[in-house]
Formats: structure tokens, C-alpha cells, sequence
């Protein structure tokens, strides 16, 4: 059986991503969970990961960790986590890949926080410019592709790079256009994403710099979490 590794559900977007993807493609694995104020215990899930982040991935004695390699260690077993078209599968990898090492000011100033309403502040300078560039991903791949997912008719492995982008939308109240809102709203609506929002809202912990990252954000409007 198969080991994902993650941390808090309400915080960790990295953790999500390959979580959502399993889940929607009937994957079987063991959750393991350690919320960040384990991280430096030896005992934690973090002690398993040759980088100390989570998520990683156990197959046996095969050791996976970031969130894109192990996208591409799971479409080896199980070939739709990926488009099967050619021209599908370049867009929906690009796409993702610019996902992971992209929206370096939205990552920063919109960080998951699943269980917040937010009425944001100022934003900083580049945030538009980012959503911006979302909104236009988002609206390539659903024209190009016809949807009602990024690369076609069914969720792969970019639905979920862009997965926890929805969380944002709707703690942030991002504005994007009319498909991509839809867009984030059928993301939201996946029974795989309700139950890692409902189990996010049951957490307990609260890890102070994360929290300290929603307040700098804005005024909070709505805390759903339960008492920590």
C-alpha cells in the first residue's frame, strides 16, 4: 500500500496536491499525518523526507518526495493522472509545472488557510499581474480543451497543481473571470476537496506562522475552524 505523507490540511497547499489527485483517481493509500508544530520532532512524518518537507510518498522502499515528482512516479502506475493526448498531456505538464515554481507573490500573500474568510488589505505589488496570469491559464485550458476540467473531460494531475488555488479564491475573494470562477467552484464542489476542507475545519492545531501570514493578509471576516 501506498504512504502520502502531509501536514495540516487547513495550511498545507503541497500536501493537497497529490492527496486530491489519489483521491480522484482512486489511488489507495495511508495517510500519514504530522501538523507543522511536529516538524522538527524526530518522531513526525518530516523525519522521513530527505528534504524535511512534506508531501513525500512510500511505495515499499521507493522514497518520493515533492509534490510534482510524485505526480509523475504515480502516472507510472496508473497512466491517467496525465491527459492522453499528446498535445493535451505538454499543455496540462507545462501548466503544472509553472504552478510549482510560479505565483511566488499570490503563494506569499494568499497562503492556504481553508477555514478563513479574508478582506484583504493593499495588495503587493505583482499580485494583480499573477492573478492575471491565472485567470489566463485557467481560461486556455478550459477553451482549448472544452472542459469542464483544465486538460479535457476529466481531473488530472494540473486540476490538481491548481487545486488549492480554489481555496484561495474563496478565502481571498479573488475576482477572475466568469469560467474560471465556475471552474474554481466545480473544483470546490469535488467530494475529494469537501472532505479535505471538512477535515481542515475539525484540525485542532494552529501553527503561528501560518496564522501570522492570514493576519498580515487582512481583516478576518469568518474563522470556520473549530476551536484550537
Amino acid at each position: 500500500m501506498l504512504e502520502l505523507a502531509i501536514a495540516n490540511k487547513n495550511y498545507s497547499s503541497w500536501s493537497l496536491r497529490p492527496w486530491v489527485l489519489m483521491h480522484e483517481l482512486a489511488i489507495p493509500f495511508d495517510e500519514q499525518l504530522s501538523p507543522f508544530s511536529e516538524k522538527h520532532d524526530p518522531q513526525s512524518v518530516f523525519a522521513g523526507s530527505p528534504s524535511r518537507k512534506v508531501p513525500y510518498l512510500k511505495d515499499g522502499d521507493v522514497l518520493v518526495w515533492d509534490s510534482l515528482a510524485i505526480a509523475e512516479y504515480l502516472a507510472e502506475i496508473k497512466p491517467e493522472v496525465w491527459p492522453s493526448s499528446r498535445e493535451a498531456r505538454a499543455w496540462a505538464r507545462s501548466a503544472a509545472a509553472e504552478m510549482h515554481s510560479g505565483f511566488p507573490v499570490m503563494r506569499d500573500f494568499c497562503t492556504m488557510n481553508c477555514g478563513l474568510l479574508i478582506e484583504t488589505g493593499p495588495w503587493p505589488e505583482g499580485l494583480k499581474s499573477e492573478v492575471s496570469r491565472l485567470d489566463a491559464v485557467w481560461q486556455q485550458g478550459l477553451s482549448h480543451f472544452g472542459g469542464p476540467f483544465l486538460a479535457g473531460d476529466s481531473f488530472t494531475a494540473v486540476d490538481a497543481f491548481y487545486a488549492p488555488v480554489a481555496f484561495r479564491v474563496r478565502t481571498y475573494g479573488l475576482s477572475l473571470s466568469p469560467e474560471s470562477m465556475a471552474y474554481a467552484e466545480r473544483l470546490l464542489a469535488l467530494p475529494s476537496m469537501r472532505a479535505w476542507y471538512d477535515a481542515a475545519l475539525q484540525e485542532p492545531w494552529r501553527d503561528e506562522a501560518h496564522e501570522e501570514e492570514a493576519r498580515r493578509a487582512g481583516r478576518w471576516i469568518e474563522d470556520n475552524r473549530v476551536s484550537s
